[in-house]
């Protein structure tokens, strides 16, 4: 059977355990299964147990398409995961614990633990940098994430809101390449140094640079060609615009609002991996092309229900 090509053709095919591990072996291991532990590839089958056993004698011989994934540990079947997957990649606002637990048959807390776990696997650790002579340049803005201002009574807003900017927000920075990716992440501040490093780090020297009028990006023309665009005046001056960012924010804000309606600013980073993934896969690519990406993706990253509920973890780029 090929590979399915809608969520009800997943749902069937996945449903077979057979099924599963094939697509899991063509997407981790398309040299050959291999041991996890050694690398040795001269592994055997154990049909009745659906696992291999390395012929290294070694600790952990015995190991399943799960092993060394995001899957690790899980007592959930790929019957339940892979379909998890399709839908969180298929879905162009988000989709919440509650809605994953009603159509898979776990409870909230399961789906909420197998949606971070997969939101892991859509993380870009690209080092390459965005830019260069032959991009239509590149956007920079930065933008805060938290309680909406017009539903605050009155006195919470006088105390989060200030003169200087809302007090108890996220900030969060998105670098644009138009006509190419984004990479977005948490920010600690908008103070001149954490913005510039992150702008350095992400982005080609002698690129053109989008920015708004921010005094935080004063001094990058000396790397790039630095262009300002003065959003008290106007939001469009020919080419000089951050459009494209303050689109993504649109659709980040959407989801966020509308679908996880609360998100904890220490887990804000994983929901920004979701949406810059989703982003970054909307062009010329099927339900099938985003869920076969995630599944290529899913070796060698761990995440346990202690990391995730102690609060700790990268919320940076």
């Amino acid at each position: 059977m090929k590979a399915p090509q809608t969520l009800q053709e997943a749902i069937i095919h996945f449903a077979d355990p057979d099924n599963c591990i094939a697509y899991m072996v063509a997407h981790r291991w398309p040299d050959g299964v291999e041991c996890p532990i050694c690398g040795r590839k001269d592994v055997g089958y154990l049909a009745n147990q659906k696992k291999w056993q390395c012929k290294s004698g070694h600790a952990k011989r015995q190991f399943t398409a799960k092993v060394g994934t995001i899957f690790e540990d899980s007592p959930l079947g790929l019957d339940k995961w892979l379909p998890a997957v399709w839908l969180i990649t298929s879905a162009k606002n988000g989709v919440s614990s509650c809605e994953i637990a009603r159509s898979l048959g776990v409870t909230q807390k399961t789906a909420w633990f197998m949606l971070h776990r997969i939101r892991y696997a859509m993380q870009n650790n690209s080092f390459v940098k965005l830019g260069g002579s032959g991009s239509g340049g590149v956007e920079v803005d930065e933008t805060f994430i938290g309680g909406k201002a017009r539903n605050m009574h009155k006195s919470v807003k006088a105390r989060r809101i200030t003169a200087t900017g809302p007090s108890d927000k996220t900030a969060v920075l998105g670098i644009l390449e138009r006509g190419g990716e984004i990479r977005v992440g948490v920010v600690p501040s908008r103070k001149k140094k954490v913005l510039q490093d992150e702008v350095k780090k992400h982005v080609e020297p002698g690129t053109e640079l989008y920015t708004d009028f921010l005094l935080s990006y004063e001094g990058l023309a000396a790397e790039y060609g630095h262009k300002v665009v003065d959003h008290a005046i106007e939001y469009v001056n020919g080419l000089v615009h951050t459009n494209g960012l303050e689109n993504f924010w649109s659709l980040l804000k959407r989801g966020i609002g509308g679908t996880y309606v609360s998100v904890e600013p220490f887990h804000l980073f994983r929901y920004l991996d979701e949406q810059a993934f989703r982003y970054n896969n909307r062009k010329d690519k099927s339900d099938a092309d985003r869920f076969s990406m995630v599944l290529s993706r899913v070796a060698g990253k761990r995440l346990t229900y202690a990391e995730v509920t102690g609060k700790v973890g990268e919320t940076a780029f």
